[in-house]
């Protein structure tokens, strides 16, 4: 479906007495076009207030401000893009992240646009099949299905009220005053003042910097990934395919009755130069797996140039008593900004959804008067998660060393013995256990 596209765009003036910056689109949520408008303001007498501000429209900031919404908590979303970043692939959500979306009511769009994928097939370098995986024979309540990032972010958007996401908003500093409110100062000079933050801005979070967390920690390991697209149906069984190899592993995964995700994982010392010429990486891209099986290779050619990306894999490990806490006053992190995680057991964007309904939960308590503050209500929120994200960030960084070995005697008993007569599946996804209720507050749309 074509896109129009208008950008109307009013710079901000000191000598107004308010000032607005409109961006609009319509934003394709696989049923409809919905059209969201961003709008900012700041008064003459001084800074625009807002109860709750959000700070990025990834997952856990879409999914963090539909939660509030749905129990009746309005809430803005700073954006530094000039629209919803919805380039990349696909991410792979297990049961614990569509409890969450079932929670927040939209599940069921989603199910209808990607597949439920039934298993996963593991494979070596030569093509020999090592093990298979039958999901439900692991887990009957377990349900697996890669979802676009672009569909996910617009499908969240949608759920919004109008003038909710405020785009060509970047950060620029961040203070608190006496009364524990904290003044927002935008790229553009915009300052916000906020009753609430929640910094959701990534790996390279201002906001967590601001509260003293270290920069997320390169763990020797560098992703290329894509979405190859068939238009006339892709031809893979439902099922995750995994490859592995010497210091390299691949991957890939249906989407959609036309779309399959893949990865390339391998080791390097160094983060190496930064690359996005699409030719040079579906270039180096092949060269890793030259001599592996061809539908790895075709897919790869059939990538649209946009979907294909090589990054650095990154984590933070939240050592206790060392690390800061996940709140400073009533600022709080979620997701990638607070625990970044490699991908190696799915888990960052499940964790990021079951980040942002807890928040909510325990916020729209605080707020509607509950028994605790809003301080301690974060307080609460940061203890019941650390003790969910953490190990989960120590376990992926230890299986993708492991999946990473490049001695070939220990590549050897992997391949021979590990995961052919020693691996269990059902032990290894009790981490996707996670239950929550329905949110409804005052509002139920």
């Amino acid at each position: 479906m074509a896109t129009s596209l208008l950008l109307p765009t009013f710079p901000p003036s000191p000598r107004q007495s308010l000032t607005r910056s409109y961006r609009w689109f319509p934003v394709r949520t696989g049923l409809k076009p919905v059209c969201l408008t961003a709008t900012r303001a700041q008064t003459s007498g001084g800074d625009a207030e807002e109860s709750v501000v959000i700070v990025g429209a990834g997952i856990g900031g879409l999914a963090s401000a539909v939660s509030l919404h749905r129990l009746g908590v309005r809430s803005v979303v700073l954006e530094q893009a000039e629209s919803l970043r919805t380039g990349g692939t696909s991410l792979t959500l297990f049961k614990n992240g569509w409890r969450v979306l079932d929670a927040i009511s939209v599940g069921p769009q989603l199910r209808t646009q990607f597949l439920e994928i039934e298993g996963m097939v593991v494979k070596n370098g030569d093509g020999r099949e090592l093990r298979s995986f039958t999901f439900k024979d692991e887990d009957q309540s377990q349900e697996v299905r890669a979802v676009e990032r672009r569909v996910l972010l617009e499908t969240l958007a949608s759920q919004l009220p109008p003038e909710t996401i405020k785009f060509s908003s970047k950060l620029k500093t961040i203070q608190t005053n006496a009364n524990g409110d904290t003044q927002l100062e935008l790229e553009d000079g915009i300052k916000l003042l906020a009753k609430i933050v929640i910094g959701c801005d990534g790996i390279r979070s201002r906001v967590a910097t601001w509260m003293g967390f270290s920069e997320p920690r390169y763990v020797g390991h560098c992703a290329f990934r894509g979405l190859g697209f068939y238009p006339e149906g892709q031809p893979f069984e439902n099922k995750v395919n995994y490859i592995y190899g010497r210091g390299l592993r691949a991957g890939y995964v249906p989407v959609s009755s036309t779309k399959v995700y893949w990865f390339i994982c391998f080791n390097s010392p160094s983060l190496g130069p930064k690359i996005t010429d699409p030719a040079i990486l579906k270039r180096q891209a092949k060269e890793l797996v030259s001599t592996w099986p061809k539908d790895l290779q075709d897919l790869i050619d059939l990538t649209p140039d946009e979907t294909i990306s090589r990054t650095p894999l990154v984590d933070r490990w939240l050592w206790p008593g060392v690390a800061p806490t996940a709140s400073k006053g009533r600022v709080v992190l979620v997701g990638d900004a607070w625990h970044p995680m490699t991908p190696n057991l799915g888990q960052g964007a499940c964790c990021a959804l079951e980040d942002s309904v807890v928040l909510a939960n325990k916020l729209a308590g605080a707020i509607k008067g509950g028994s605790e503050s809003v301080e301690e209500a974060m307080e609460s929120y940061g203890s019941e998660r650390w003790s969910r994200a953490f190990p989960l960030t120590v376990r992926a960084n230890l299986v993708g060393a492991l999946l990473q070995w490049d001695n070939p005697l220990v590549c050897s008993v992997r391949d021979n013995v590990v995961i052919p007569k020693l691996v269990r599946l059902g032990p290894m996804l009790e981490h996707t256990n996670f239950e929550c209720e329905p949110l409804f507050g005052s509002s139920k749309t």
